[in-house]
């Protein structure tokens, strides 16, 4: 698939797609591109990192909401509201926001602005229950790292050491995977079978607000579908949608990394699985695809069968 950014009707750059869409058994419906060829998932990963969030009984023992769930699933936009819900975990949970290791953004004051301090913020809730160490939650060798991997590894039905990993900008944990697998998880997670993953659903679809924040892509797609279709970013050109009540995922990866060409790409593939009518589109279309003035996305291609 290609995404072509047009100045007034001629082709000035073009992004090539990959577009994965799978069941939760991992077993491809739909193609455009190479299913295996693999990308680190990035933040797309964070509501299933808040599986050790949801399987310790955190959110019990603390009386956390399914609004605090979904800050913790977020790459929020640092406003007032998002960095008061993450010190609201933190406050439930008598952590001190100091302990927080994510990176202090640029013009900012504190951790609690950068879009991953909710991830951080529910890690650290972990290791609270469960008295583990809290000075070095990030290390790959932490309890809590080790308690989310497994997690992960148990989804797609592999060994846990079978995975590389990496530090993401925020210094977690990330994991490279194939973009079948990044479709698989989020079929899982769409699919309403595991109790666990279904309340993480229905905190990121309830609360579309924290998830991201107003205007971005994952909150517009979750508020326009009425809670029918769960979306998460991550950097790089990834965006994973996953139809809620229906186990089918859907994984995008832009190979130079686009921001841009992975929301036009997720419109154009939206609508062509009748995912979202006409007339959210429409509407995705007008917030997404045209630039300004002078310039607008067009997609190329589409989905098929393998």
């Amino acid at each position: 698939m290609q995404v072509h950014l047009l100045r007034e009707g001629l082709i000035e750059s073009v992004h090539q797609v990959e577009v994965v869409i799978t069941d939760e058994r991992g077993r491809v419906m739909f193609l455009a591109g190479q299913a295996e060829n693999t990308s680190f998932i990035r933040s797309a990963l964070k509501p299933f990192q808040s599986l050790a969030v949801v399987g310790t009984g955190v959110l019990d023992h603390y009386c956390l909401t399914d609004k605090d769930l979904a800050i913790i699933c977020s790459s929020h936009q640092a406003t007032l509201e998002h960095s008061r819900q993450v010190f609201n975990v933190l406050w439930h949970c008598d952590i001190d926001p100091a302990l927080l290791q994510c990176p202090i953004p640029a013009n900012s004051q504190s951790r609690l602005q950068h879009n991953c301090s909710g991830k951080h913020a529910g890690m650290l809730a972990v290791c609270q229950h469960l008295n583990w160490p809290l000075h070095n939650y990030l290390e790959p060798s932490h309890s809590v790292q080790k308690l989310i991997l497994g997690k992960i590894a148990e989804l797609l039905s592999m060994p846990a050491g079978e995975f590389l990993g990496a530090h993401d900008d925020c210094g977690a944990p990330t994991y490279l995977l194939q973009i079948r697998q990044m479709a698989q998880l989020y079929a899982v997670l769409s699919a309403g079978r595991n109790l666990d993953l279904e309340r993480i659903a229905r905190a990121m679809t309830y609360y579309p607000n924290m998830v991201s924040g107003d205007g971005s892509f994952d909150t517009e797609l979750m508020l326009l579908s009425h809670g029918e279709l769960i979306s998460k970013a991550g950097a790089e050109g990834i965006q994973c949608v996953g139809r809620i009540g229906q186990g089918i995922g859907c994984a995008i990866k832009v190979r130079d990394g686009s921001k841009r060409a992975k929301h036009a790409v997720a419109i154009e593939v939206l609508k062509q699985l009748s995912w979202i009518s006409p007339s959210v589109a429409e509407n995705l279309s007008e917030k997404f695809m045209n630039i300004d003035k002078y310039t607008r996305l067009e997609v190329i291609g589409e989905v098929v069968m393998p």
